[in-house]
């Protein structure tokens, strides 16, 4: 002990307490000074938040709403504001599920104004603006999906919302798990798998953001050690804690900074990629999964692999279609095969304003190389003008089950499962082993320059109107708000537009019109402000969109006409080596199409995209015929446009007032607000006053007198007994001082005595640590002026 307080310079710790190593020590003159950081120091503090911002930061770097970064440019300072309160609740005392209560009332409380401020334009917007924004944004979101059932969403501020609940509750937890469980590791690895997560789901380059986390990570871990040892060395009395501190320091962030070099050098030298097979199928599944989500959260910006190319029981529409030039598989056709052919995927038949879906649909296990469509209305008698194609796919980035065919699909070399809609026609087809290679023949319709019986565009013009009546209950179905006065202005102007009153006339003079320069064709459309519009009317009215807006678009033009016709999905064909026929499909590929219905000739392919994108050949002209004897139409009535709950935009800012869209839901949700407070403070009074009168035990008493102490500085050392403990606080707080001797008389009694303690001395020991606590508070508060 003597070498030791040598090595401290001659020094001795006399002090009755154990502060927090760094803190002032007690001067020469024996007045005691308090600490001026937290027990863990401000700058572990310091680099807790600069991991919390890092996690927070690469979640918004990822663009996960729409792509759009300035939706979540606030979810850095959530994390931030999450890991404050729980350093102000640890610091203050506060039990787990107070801390825990009140943090997430605070962020239901602050978290709607800050998405609200970020989805108002910039303005004189109030408070009471931003909050009935977020407000009616989510009821809307609800009202989409629970009650006016569509596929899916267009409402967006309840994912913003969502997001920074997320980031707050994380960085609430991590903080409460340094500063209250001191357990700085649970901290590191919360963030850090969220970062993680995060990183593994967006495709942007987020190096950087790894290596700042990586490098705050390591040095809040080296310096919560270094506070440690110090604190050891402290009560052990063999060193000078400093010293000891410095070098453990030092040597940390040696290591640290070589280790980041070295990770960093590796990284840019690294010329292969191991592990590289081992994440094959994953992005697939990933895209699957976010098709799914997409019903709830309209995100899927191009930063996240949440968005891509998959084909399932519904296709919703977005304002943004996302895809790239990555080979999805490689599809080999008969060697001097020249036919172009579209790979459909899946046919839905019915549209709800924001996306396609199956009405009732069912499936059917198909076992290998048996007929695919055997028993459906899909698979009519169409042979005479019908030819087999047989083709071998093998899939390349596009991992799905989904199985592609141009037209009816026949047969399969593996078994598959086919789903059908209503029992009847077409859906999709899957195979049963998931993404694996296999072969495929197909009925493919043949056309006149094949064969002189093939099919020709006046053959089809001259072909009948009575339509099976499975075909037009399914087909023709034209939803309520899905017509509005955009889409009756183009149909009249189709009609007017059009050489002949027949169903090949009135598709072709749509696909025309569709394609002209009237039309802009674009992947982005989140700056369009389609409200209460279908997406029908929306690309009707503002005249901009891409596949899946045209061919919505046609489809619903068509069945006003009575005319029968389905959404297809699917790919464009691919670039074919004439060689060897493989042709290579893309990503970029991924396409969407209509299918029009004649009778005796099947679905034929109608596509009304426009920009270039289409690639379907005409079909040849041919002799004169005879139109078919007219029938009448099914349906060629058109539903008013229904009134309609208003909703926010598909994208955008907006601008509160009347032409925001906002209606009165407004008012009262601020009001719910004030009274969400109101209950919130009013809960925890009365948790205050219940936990006033509970019966508390001198264990619990002295441990949580002991443990405010230790913030302030006064903590009781290893080697001091009770009595000892309180005489010195007692000597810090005088006026406490009978309250502490009643504390310390019944935690020995009871502790060592066996000794049960009557109701009144439990009540006295109550309002002895009442007042204690309050002492050692007011010293808390006092302590920058006594130093």
């Amino acid at each position: 002990m003597t070498r030791a307080n040598s090595a401290a310079g001659g020094r001795r710790d006399v002090s009755p307490f154990i502060a927090p190593p760094g803190a002032e020590r007690r001067a020469a003159t024996g007045g005691i000074h308090l600490p001026a950081r937290p027990a863990e120091g401000w700058i572990a503090l310091l680099l807790l938040l600069v991991m919390g911002f890092t996690f927070g930061a690469s979640v918004d770097d990822a663009r996960w709403v729409l792509g759009r970064d300035g939706l979540t440019d606030y979810l850095p300072w959530a994390v931030v504001l999450g890991i404050l309160w729980s350093f102000v609740a640890a610091s203050a005392g506060w039990s787990r599920w107070v801390s825990h209560g009140l943090g997430a009332l605070f962020a239901a409380l602050v978290l709607p104004l800050i998405v609200g401020a970020s989805l108002v334009q910039p303005g004189n917007a109030s408070l009471h603006d931003w909050y009935t924004t977020t407000a009616s944004s989510v009821i809307q979101a609800y009202l989409d999906l629970a009650w006016r059932g569509r596929a899916l969403t267009q409402q967006f501020g309840h994912f913003v919302l969502i997001l920074g609940l997320i980031a707050w509750a994380t960085g609430q937890f991590a903080g409460y798990a340094v500063f209250h469980h001191r357990r700085p590791m649970t901290a590191v690895v919360t963030l850090g798998l969220g970062l993680l997560l995060n990183m593994s789901i967006t495709i942007q380059d987020q190096l950087p953001f790894l290596v700042v986390f990586s490098l705050a990570a390591l040095l809040f871990l080296i310096r919560v050690n270094v506070i440690h040892e110090e604190t050891s060395w402290i009560r052990r009395h063999i060193g000078d804690p400093h010293a000891v501190g410095s070098l453990y320091l030092r040597g940390g962030v040696a290591f640290v900074a070589m280790a980041v070099v070295g990770s960093l050098f590796l990284t840019a030298s690294a010329s292969s990629a191991p592990l590289a097979g081992a994440w094959s199928g994953v992005d697939q599944t990933l895209i699957n999964l976010g098709t799914q989500l997409q019903r709830y959260l309209p995100g899927g910006g191009p930063g996240t692999r949440l968005t891509g190319v998959a084909f399932g029981s519904n296709a919703p529409i977005t304002g943004r279609w996302v895809t790239d030039a990555t080979p999805a598989m490689e599809i080999t056709v008969p060697k001097g095969d020249k036919h172009v052919y579209y790979w459909r995927a899946v046919a839905y038949d019915h549209f709800d304003n924001t996306g396609w879906s199956w009405t009732s649909q069912s499936t059917a296990d198909r076992p290998s190389a048996s007929e695919v469509l055997d028993g459906t209305n899909e698979g009519e008698d169409l042979a005479p003008i019908l030819r087999e194609v047989t083709f071998a796919v093998r899939p390349l980035g596009f991992r799905g089950p989904t199985v592609f065919s141009p037209s009816s699909p026949a047969k399969v070399d593996k078994g598959s499962r086919l789903t059908l809609v209503a029992g009847e026609y077409f859906g999709g087809l899957e195979l049963g082993g998931g993404g694996a290679p296999y072969k495929m023949t197909a009925l493919v319709p043949q056309t006149a320059d094949d064969d002189p019986e093939g099919i020709t565009a006046n053959k089809l013009r001259a072909a009948a109107t009575d339509y099976p009546p499975a075909i037009t209950q399914l087909y023709l179905d034209v939803p309520g708000g899905s017509t509005g006065p955009d889409l009756v202005a183009l149909r009249a102007l189709i009609d007017g537009l059009s050489p002949a009153d027949n169903p090949y006339d009135l598709a072709q003079t749509t696909v025309n019109h569709l394609r002209s320069s009237a039309f802009t064709y674009s992947t982005d459309v989140t700056d369009l402000e389609c409200g209460t519009r279908s997406i029908a009317e929306c690309f009707a009215h503002f005249k901009r969109g891409y596949c899946q807006y045209y061919a919505s678009t046609m489809v619903m033009l068509m069945r006003i006409e009575g005319i029968p016709a389905r959404y297809v999905q699917g790919f464009l064909p691919g670039d074919r080596d004439p060689a060897t026929g493989t042709e290579l499909i893309r990503y970029s590929s991924s396409h969407a199409w209509v299918e029009v219905y004649f009778p005796g000739y099947g679905w034929i392919t109608f596509d009304p995209t426009g920009g270039g994108v289409g690639r379907l050949t005409s079909l040849p002209t041919g002799p004169a015929l005879p139109s078919a004897k007219p029938t009448p139409a099914p349906s060629r009535t058109v539903n008013e446009p229904e009134e309609r709950d208003p909703v926010l935009p598909i994208g955008g800012d907006i601008t509160p007032g009347p032409s925001s869209g906002i209606s009165s839901p407004g008012a009262p949700l601020a009001l719910v607000a004030t009274l969400l407070l109101i209950v919130g403070v009013s809960a925890a009074f009365i948790a205050w006053r219940r936990g006033r009168n509970r019966v508390l035990q001198p264990d619990a008493v002295y441990s949580s007198i002991a443990r405010l102490a230790g913030r302030v500085g006064f903590g009781p050392r290893p080697s001091q007994t009770v009595f000892e403990y309180t005489g010195a606080l007692a000597d810090v707080i005088p006026a406490a001082r009978p309250e502490l001797t009643l504390v310390a008389n019944a935690k020995v009694e009871v502790a060592y005595g066996r000794q049960t303690l009557e109701h009144d001395r439990l009540h006295a020991l109550r309002e002895a640590q009442r007042r204690v606590r309050g002492q050692l508070w007011r010293l808390f508060f006092r302590r920058d002026r006594r130093r």
